[in-house]
């Protein structure tokens, strides 16, 4: 009989899921006990910006997990060899980091990436909270309806939707560790990380309008377009700075502006956009060449000059609308961050805080593009040959339609 571990080990989930409504109880008791006066809308904002700012302190933390190699600290999932903490794996951490004293399983590296999850199952209850809780509200104001025919109703697919994106999220989570760090699954988590910051962001910014009575302010559409475009742009930028870190790429190039002394090294594309395939080979298990890393660098660098380019713009558009000028700020500020960030992990070595502010300004900036896009909707075209009808004050009933879109 064999004595390796297995991978799933679902023993330790009851006592993992109570840490995790532990983690959660703080805060949900701590917003309601401080709004307890406000109305539903009110709470529920509240509890998303703070489930939102934990969501991102989360996404932090998986990459200061990833970048200390902590990623597979307990090579199970979701406990560690077996057990609900590093405590009670001792033994078997002990034995593997007498075998591999820098291997992937140490006993720091174990709490690290049990932590990790730990965290993530507050979240994933804080979620799971806020769309019980949204649910009710829609409820109690449906029983209302009939004495304030114009309340705004909440919507319930937003908080529907975060909670079975944070499940899949959990699920990539447990390929992460299962799969041994398989690049593809490791880059997905990271862009599910982003998805669930924006979907929070979403939620968010629909309970304050509700709660304020208003509806977001309109644009032309070309900066409608260019918010979209700037979007788009950002994630897939993302998705190759998570191809650079996952395949440990970064240290390809020690220069700036140039690379390896030369405007174009030397580089293997086929190899390096070869998606499916484990960590450092090819799909035939063939190693990855330097020039492979280089052009995963390389190729990261070179669309980063033009996000950048488009982020400049955006920030100029915006700061021209007075409502979306603070989005402007933030946005301006963390796009000069990632350039400090960017430049400070080439140029100094890839140091851990460099590398974890990377990551986290780019989760930023994904944040406050969707906030901005939340803000904002098309202006309605004027209709040729006829006089603009006078706007009439948005009333609560056309708030809510703007809540369900």
């Amino acid at each position: 009989m064999s004595d390796a571990q297995p991978l799933y080990d679902l023993a330790p989930i009851a006592w993992l899921l109570g840490v995790g409504a532990l983690i959660a109880l703080g805060p949900v008791l701590w917003i309601w006990r401080r709004n307890a006066g406000a109305g539903a809308a009110r709470r529920l904002h509240a509890l998303t910006v703070l489930t939102l700012f934990l969501t991102f302190d989360l996404t932090l933390f998986g990459a200061f997990t990833r970048l200390t190699d902590s990623g597979l600290g307990c090579p199970d999932w979701p406990g560690c060899y077996g057990n609900a903490s590093p405590f009670g794996a001792r033994h078997e951490i002990a034995m593997a980091q007498s075998a591999q004293p820098t291997g992937p399983v140490t006993h720091s590296k174990a709490w690290i990436e049990m932590v990790h999850r730990y965290l993530a199952t507050g979240v994933g209850a804080l979620i799971l909270v806020l769309a019980l809780a949204t649910g009710w509200a829609r409820r109690a104001q449906r029983r209302t309806l009939h004495r304030a025919p114009d309340a705004a109703v909440l919507s319930t697919w937003w908080p529907a939707a975060t909670l079975v994106w944070v499940c899949v999220q959990g699920a990539f989570g447990a390929l992460t560790v299962t799969w041994k760090l398989y690049p593809a699954i490791v880059t997905l988590h990271l862009l599910g990380a982003v998805l669930l910051l924006a979907l929070l962001c979403i939620q968010a910014v629909r309970y304050q309008q509700v709660a304020q009575q208003r509806l977001p302010v309109p644009v032309p559409g070309a900066l409608r377009a260019l918010l979209g475009a700037a979007l788009v742009l950002l994630v897939l930028q993302i998705a190759l700075g998570g191809w650079v870190s996952t395949n440990y790429a970064v240290l390809a190039c020690t220069e700036f502006p140039a690379c390896q002394g030369s405007w174009w090294p030397p580089m293997n594309f086929r190899q390096a956009f070869e998606i499916w395939r484990e960590l450092g080979v090819d799909r035939s298990g063939t190693p990855i060449e330097f020039a492979a890393l280089t052009a995963i660098h390389y190729t990261h660098r070179l669309a980063a000059y033009a996000v950048f380019a488009v982020l400049i713009v955006l920030v100029w558009r915006l700061a021209r609308v007075a409502a979306l000028r603070q989005q402007a700020r933030w946005l301006g500020g963390l796009a000069l961050l990632q350039l400090a960030t960017g430049l400070g992990n080439v140029l100094l070595g890839w140091p851990l805080a460099a590398a974890v502010l990377h990551t986290g300004g780019a989760a930023a900036m994904a944040v406050v593009l969707t906030w901005a896009w939340c803000e904002s909707r098309r202006a309605p075209q004027p209709q040729s040959g006829r006089q603009p009808a006078p706007a009439a004050p948005a009333s609560a009933a056309s708030l809510s339609s703007g809540v369900h879109s």
